[in-house]
């Protein structure tokens, strides 16, 4: 019912997508022999303001005709008597004006010596004008099957050229063109209905001369109005008689040449000769501009030209009545086809077979429509599938929620509710064990258990590590981290599971600082509650932080997936990586580091850190050494930075501390121990237990030195 009698509604949508196909087919250039003489700005500069006098115009004429044009085409009406022409002049003053000049005359006379055909306009609605007077056609206009109320375009009355110019013309056009709702030229009126004659548009008509062609067929058929026949030449048509024009492409796809140039004769002949010559403007204060689907400033003119070639060619878009039989057949197949779609059982390929199905009614209607030249309705079809789709699988969820409810109960014992969310919003299994690449969290806060001893009883301490806890649990959730579990004091997260993400080092890295940067403001509100003031003063004492941790990470390819037994199991993540990040947790004692990071970490990372290499080295259980870092913080001054040295400081302090770890992997241990000596006798440093470590090796190993130094220090225990 919308496709028959609501077309108003969808009409804008089908002509944009009838615009975009005729844009993504590219241009064309136009037909050789077609020129338009333009009345363009230079043209406008040398010979004055529009209108010209007549014995400008009739010299361009001449000048076309003596050059050995074909046809000329007037795309200007000229209604008024030139008030320029000296004889009219000279009678308005009342002065003597036998035997001068009469420029109307001299044009009329040129139009009549020169294979011109003037043009007229058509006013399609009443206005305060009488109409007045017949155009004059030199077609002979024969009607097939006339039926009783002819869908013709029937205007008001006719704006012609004056009569002394009339006359004198062997033949003459209208040049209307009348836009779509949205303001584009779509198409032209080939034939309108005017007192009850049929009078040819300006570009018809110069095809039936060129074509010496006297006759031209108008076929009505049941439906009304279907084709017009000149010769051999069949133009299809709407039931309104117009010709949807299959633009070439944006303006100046035929060759445009400057009045001024055929006026002062300064136009190669061949550019001219025997070929059809539009007279027109392309300047924009002459008004006669349109939007077309290439082009939103477009010359009136060049609309005409695009006709003539189309015509010429026979290389149309048109819609034959036929077309809404296929378009109703082909919604009713599409529908059963969509149908079928939604029975897929999964969504995503379901999805994907409906925008294949999209893509393939798209590309048989843009076939259709630049090889064939048929139109087809494209918009209300893929409305139809695309509207069928979104009810079916609204009909499906709805169906689906017992469904889920059964899957919640039978899973409930067995995964965490965030598991279980992905469970149901995902297509894919995500609780079957893949191997995936993660960046794994481990972080412990320090000296765990004097602060117990301290909270003095459970409840406080409690209190105090979900003040600790929660922040630092957000904080890894906002990065889009998975906090795994939480063991006693410690956190375990990851990065990249089950949410893919490219710069899962980085977002670890990121959200480990953080929570270093947040641990001073946690701190000054832990001392601020009275409930903590053990703790706080045991911290006083000690003269540490309330809360102190430590971070390791390490990137690497776990196993992801569901885990446990049949009664009680969760969505986590094992494998040698886990192990490693939380040896390097544990190594952040030893190193009296806060983030320790491993070389594979460190290989991921995009970022801009402050970076301390550490050591190499082998934890207990493997054998393959492996390098470890310290991140200080991002590589930026901060306001208020982790370390408690000046940010160029630092910098000076790592520089110092690379060139000792040179030497002493260059088994350099000498230079190395002096180096390290020097550092640590700083005033101002920011890992005096790195040094005094290196110190120490380096004594060792000038004492005893090694035979085949690696570098590698084996780590025997787990801290």
């Amino acid at each position: 019912m919308g496709y028959l009698y609501y077309s108003s509604f969808w009409q804008p949508f089908e002509y944009k997508i009838k615009d975009i196909m005729l844009q993504s087919r590219g241009e064309i250039k136009g037909d050789e022999n077609i020129v338009i003489i333009d009345i363009d700005e230079k043209s406008l500069k040398a010979l004055g303001q529009w209108p010209w006098s007549r014995d400008k115009i009739a010299k361009l004429l001449q000048n076309l005709s003596d050059l050995g044009v074909a046809i000329i085409g007037l795309d200007v009406v000229f209604a008024e008597a030139d008030s320029s022409s000296p004889q009219k002049v000279l009678k308005q003053l009342g002065l003597p004006h036998q035997g001068v000049p009469d420029f109307d005359a001299i044009f009329a006379q040129t139009i009549s010596e020169t294979p011109t055909i003037v043009g007229y306009v058509f006013a399609l609605t009443p206005d305060a004008i009488e109409p007045e007077g017949n155009p004059k056609s030199a077609a002979i206009i024969v009607e097939q099957n006339r039926p009783p109320h002819s869908s013709l375009i029937k205007p008001y009355r006719a704006i012609l050229n004056i009569p002394q110019i009339q006359k004198q013309a062997y033949s003459s056009g209208y040049f209307n063109t009348i836009p779509d709702s949205d303001g584009i030229v779509r198409s032209i009126p080939l034939i309108m209905e005017y007192d009850g004659i049929l009078y040819p548009s300006l570009s018809l008509e110069m095809v039936r001369i060129a074509l010496n062609e006297k006759k031209i067929n108008i076929v009505y058929d049941e439906n009304g109005l279907r084709q017009i026949e000149i010769g051999e030449h069949i133009i299809p048509t709407d039931f309104f008689g117009r010709l949807m024009v299959n633009y070439r492409g944006r303006q100046h796809s035929y060759d445009y040449i400057s009045a001024i140039d055929v006026y002062t004769n300064r136009v190669n002949p061949l550019h001219v000769k025997d070929k059809i010559a539009l007279v027109g403007t392309s300047a924009a204060g002459l008004l006669d501009l349109r939007s077309t689907p290439f082009e939103s400033v477009y010359a009136g003119v060049e609309v005409h030209a695009n006709a003539i070639d189309n015509i010429l060619h026979q290389e149309y878009l048109a819609k034959p009545i036929w077309t809404r039989g296929v378009d109703l057949l082909s919604i009713v197949a599409l529908c059963a086809i969509t149908l079928v779609i939604l029975l897929l059982p999964s969504a995503f390929f379901s999805f994907s077979a409906l925008v294949t199905l999209n893509l393939m009614v798209i590309l048989a209607h843009y076939y259709s429509m630049i090889y064939q030249g048929t139109l087809f309705n494209t918009i209300l079809p893929l409305v139809a599938i695309n509207l069928l789709f979104i009810v079916g699988q609204a009909i499906n969820y709805f169906l689906e929620i017992r469904q889920k409810e059964l899957i919640k109960h039978k899973f409930a014992s067995k995964v965490s509710p965030a598991v279980m969310n992905n469970i149901l919003a995902s297509e894919d299994d995500v609780l079957q064990g893949i191997e995936k690449e993660i960046t794994i969290f481990f972080s412990d806060v320090r000296n765990f258990t004097a602060i117990s001893e301290a909270a003095g009883d459970a409840k406080s301490l409690i209190h105090l590590m979900n003040a600790y806890m929660d922040p630092m649990s957000q904080i890894i959730i906002r990065s889009g981290g998975t906090v795994d579990k939480f063991i006693g004091d410690a956190i375990m997260a990851y990065w990249n599971a089950p949410i893919s993400m490219e710069d899962h080092a980085d977002k670890a890295v990121s959200a480990a600082l953080e929570q270093l940067h947040h641990l001073k403001s946690l701190n000054a509100e832990l001392k601020a509650n009275p409930e903590f003031s053990k703790v706080v003063a045991m911290a006083e004492a000690k003269g540490m932080p309330i809360i102190d941790i430590g971070i390791g990470i390490n990137t690497g390819v776990a196993i992801v997936g569901e885990m446990g037994t049949s009664s009680r199991s969760d969505y986590t993540v094992i494998g040698d990586p886990i192990n490693l990040g939380s040896r390097l947790e544990s190594l952040c004692k030893y190193y009296n580091s806060h983030l320790t990071i491993s070389n594979f970490t460190k290989a991921k990372l995009e970022g801009a850190y402050i970076f301390r290499f550490l050591d190499l080295v082998t934890v207990k259980g493997k054998s393959e050494p492996i390098e470890v870092w310290q991140i200080h913080d991002f590589d930026a001054p901060q306001k208020e930075p982790l370390y408690s040295v000046s940010y160029e400081m630092l910098q000076e302090e790592l520089r110092l501390h690379h060139e000792a770890i040179t030497l002493y992997k260059e088994a350099r241990f000498e230079e190395a121990l002096a180096c390290f000596e020097a550092l640590q006798q700083r005033e101002t440093k920011t890992n005096h237990a790195i040094y005094t470590i290196y110190c120490e090796r380096c004594s060792h190993y000038i004492t005893f030195p090694p035979s085949a130094f690696k570098g590698v220090f084996v780590h025997t225990t787990k801290g």
